[in-house]
This record gives C-alpha cells, sequence and structure tokens, in this order.
C-alpha cells in the first residue's frame, strides 16, 4: 500500500468547485420559470440542488481522506448492494417512475437512483479484478469474457428500468478499463460487431427508441413530436451568439424546452451566455479531465491507475454524450451534464467520485 500522502490536486478540486458554482447557478436561472408555474417557488429546484450539492461537496471531502484502496476492500460488498438496489427498483410500489423509466427509490422529491451508483461501484470492483488478473486480460475466454460478464449483467438489469443512456455510459468506461488494461483489439473488434447487432436490436425494439434516431437524423419531420426538444435546443444555442443574451434572459426556458434544468442545461448556458461562455464551461471540463489523466498515469499502483482512468472516463463519456446531443450530434439518451445538470444521485455520485481521484492524487507520483 502507499504510504507517502500528500496534498490533493488543487487544480483539479478548484475546477470541480468551479464547475458546481456554475451549475448552480445555471440549475435556477433554467428552472426558475417552470418552478414559479409548478410549484408557485422559483427556487424550488435550485434549493434541492443546494442541498443536493452541500452533501455532495462533504462526501467528496470525507472521500479525499479516504485511502483509496479501502474502495478495493469493500468493492465485493459494494456491487451486491447496488444489485440488490437494481432489483427493489423493478418492484412495483416500491420503485418510483419517473419519464417512463422505473429508475428511482425514495419519497417524493428526495429520491435516489441506484443506478447512478451502480456505475461508481462498477468501476471500482472492476479496477480491482483487472488489477488482480492483468496477466489473463489478453485471454479471450480467462480475461475479457468474465470482465464483461458482470457488467453486462448490471447493464440488463438497467435496461429493465428502461435507462439506456445510463447503461451505455457504464458499459462505455467498463469496456475502456478493460482496454486500458491490455486487453487485445482483435477480440474488441468481435465483441464490438456484437455490441453494435445488439445496440440495433434494443433500438429496433422500443418505438420510442426509433423515433429518437429518426429524429436526430431530422428532427424537422416530427417538429412537434420526437424533434421538439433537440429544435427547441437549437433555438436556444443559435440567438446566444458570442457574447448571450446575457444571464437570466433565455427565452427557450419560458416552456418551450422541456424541464431546461435537466438534460438539455447546456441550452440555457448558451443562450444566455453565448460561445464565449459554452466554450469557457468546455475549457473547464477538459482541464479537469487532463487532471485526472495525469493522476491516472501517476498513481502509485495498478489499482488506482484503473480506477482513476474508470472515474474520468465515466466523466468524459457523459460530457461528450450530453454535448452532443444538446447540439444535435447525437441522438436523445437522457444523459446527465455532470455537476451542471439538475439531478441529487448525479450530482452527489459525480462528487464522491472525484473524492476518490483526488484521494489518489495525494498518492500520485508527481
Amino acid at each position: 500500500m502507499p504510504k507517502t500522502k500528500s496534498t490533493p490536486d488543487l487544480v483539479f478540486l478548484t475546477v470541480t468547485l468551479a464547475l458546481l458554482a456554475i451549475g448552480l447557478v445555471m440549475v435556477y436561472s433554467a428552472s426558475a420559470v417552470w418552478a414559479s408555474y409548478k410549484f408557485d417557488d422559483a427556487f424550488f429546484f435550485a434549493k434541492r440542488q443546494l442541498l443536493f450539492a452541500g452533501v455532495g461537496v462533504v462526501a467528496m471531502f470525507f472521500v479525499m481522506n479516504v485511502e483509496y484502496w479501502t474502495w478495493r476492500t469493500w468493492s465485493k460488498l459494494g456491487i451486491l448492494i447496488c444489485f440488490i438496489f437494481l432489483i427493489l427498483v423493478l418492484i412495483p410500489g416500491v420503485g418510483l417512475v419517473r419519464g417512463g423509466a422505473r429508475s428511482w427509490l425514495g419519497v417524493g422529491a428526495f429520491s435516489i437512483q441506484p443506478s447512478e451508483f451502480t456505475k461508481l461501484a462498477m468501476i471500482a470492483f472492476l479496477a480491482k479484478y483487472l488489477s488482480e488478473n492483468q496477466k489473463r486480460i489478453t485471454s479471450f475466454k480467462k480475461g475479457l469474457v468474465p470482465s464483461l460478464g458482470l457488467v453486462l449483467v448490471a447493464f440488463a438489469m438497467i435496461m429493465l428500468q428502461p435507462d439506456l443512456g445510463t447503461g451505455a455510459v457504464m458499459v462505455g468506461t467498463c469496456v475502456v478499463m478493460i482496454f486500458i488494461s491490455g486487453a487485445k483489439i482483435s477480440h474488441f473488434a468481435w465483441l464490438g460487431l456484437l455490441g453494435i447487432a445488439g445496440f440495433v436490436g434494443l433500438i429496433l425494439s422500443a418505438p420510442y427508441r426509433i423515433a429518437r434516431i429518426t429524429s436526430y437524423l431530422d428532427p424537422w419531420s416530427d417538429p412537434l413530436g420526437s424533434g421538439f426538444q433537440i429544435i427547441q435546443s437549437l433555438y436556444a444555442i443559435g440567438p446566444g451568439g458570442l457574447m448571450g443574451l446575457g444571464l437570466g434572459q433565455s427565452r427557450q426556458k419560458f416552456y418551450y424546452l422541456p424541464e431546461p434544468q435537466t438534460d438539455f442545461i447546456f441550452a440555457i448556458l448558451s443562450e444566455e451566455l453565448g460561445f464565449i461562455g459554452g466554450s469557457f464551461v468546455i475549457l473547464l471540463f477538459a482541464l479537469l479531465l487532463w487532471r485526472g489523466i495525469r493522476i491516472a498515469l501517476r498513481a502509485p499502483d495498478l489499482f488506482g491507475s484503473l480506477l482513476a482512468v474508470g472515474i474520468i472516463g465515466m466523466v468524459a463519456i457523459q460530457v461528450m454524450i450530453n454535448i452532443g446531443v444538446v447540439t444535435g450530434l447525437m441522438p436523445v439518451t437522457g444523459i446527465t451534464l455532470p455537476f451542471l445538470s439538475y439531478g441529487g444521485s448525479s450530482l452527489t455520485l459525480m462528487l464522491v467520485a472525484m473524492g476518490v481521484l483526488l484521494n489518489i492524487s495525494r498518492y500520485a507520483k508527481f
């Protein structure tokens, strides 16, 4: 176990807190109109986001002081608990249905999304398995198949909710970890073909997913249906121009873009803060990813390196998918933008994950 402990990566910590602060401001700005109409309280969503941000920051600083190899010790129990929650959420009367998906446990507005925490638990478990079985990873049967087996079981359970976006992020993150650990490219090629076939099958099995693909190719073919969100998102980004309309001055949040404080918050940010504001946020994410990769490369052991790769890979995949969807480069998937989108489970999970990375940075060999 690494013994040398130093201060955490302060640049990484500063960027994380900066993104969180921007997110809190934008959640209020994007949600005030809808919150006033629906709850007669302009701060309804902002107050809840602030509460979860407070809990998340406390958790981040706590986890930052917990030795990261502790996650290796408790990874099996963690993934077991997450699987139990994934089963519970599917039980009618226990799991809460929102947006057509049975993905939440809790009461009313205060609930958790087990699939979000499953992502981090899976990263920790896979980092443990891969670090202990690195010599087997080049073998298809003894290395790659066992590594992906549990991941695909978790993906199947998440799909029963259904939540394709979260499941895709988890699988994508785990594939990155397995590839980095030394798996053969030829094995990925065969699995990639099977994965594409399976992904197409999942899309064809649900009419709403087919609608999302067709609306992605031509959103104006159904402007009041499946193409509505992406069209309204582009209507927000376009008028933003270089400098934006000004903070709080969005037009699309006036009941045009549905629930703009969640998956499409980047569209409101671009409308109000313009190309410069949107680019600044993207640069902050790029800086966060660079520092995360730096931590992974200089981690003192393989487990720490793979754990860091998994966490920063998860953030990178979510950012690329979310911004890709908002700008019309990808089909709508329902993925939140880390630190910015409204959502207690997603925000808390991300801050806890940042705490793990910060602890790894305390032992990294810079």
